[in-house]
């Protein structure tokens, strides 16, 4: 019995795709870093005063300014983005402004889609994006 089953070979198991493909989403850590972590910083988006800082406001919890993790505001936008529809990023529609197609935020740096932050954070997501 045993030398059917060596006979088959035996591979591990892998994770099934998701019906019609599916996408993925590989985000690097670098680019965050350097690119996407100052922006967020530059914007005041941290866990200063009651922004951003879980509790009621929202569900992007980021670090504090004095005590910056940035692997732990990496993951936490991470969990903002879309690898599907990109575009409908949270990350990049709750900061718009709403005449661009923004979604309600207390505050709106991004006048509209041109934006060279906003191109950049959109750049780093469709990096990202795996078949």
């Amino acid at each position: 019995m045993a030398a059917a089953t060596a006979s088959h070979g035996c591979t591990s198991p892998t994770a099934p795709r998701p019906p019609g493909g599916g996408k993925s989403l590989s985000l690097s850590y670098a680019v965050f870093q350097t690119t996407i972590d100052p922006i967020l910083s530059s914007q005041g988006c941290d866990a200063g005063g009651d922004c951003h800082g879980g509790g009621i406001r929202g569900t992007l919890q980021l670090s504090p300014a004095g005590a910056k993790n940035t692997l732990f505001d990496f993951n936490a936008v991470a969990l903002e983005t879309n690898a599907y529809t990109p575009d409908s990023s949270l990350i990049l529609r709750k900061p718009l402004a709403l005449t661009a197609g923004g979604l309600p935020h207390s505050v709106k740096p991004f006048a509209t889609t041109s934006d060279a932050d906003f191109q950049a954070i959109r750049a780093w997501i469709l990096a990202g994006v795996r078949p």
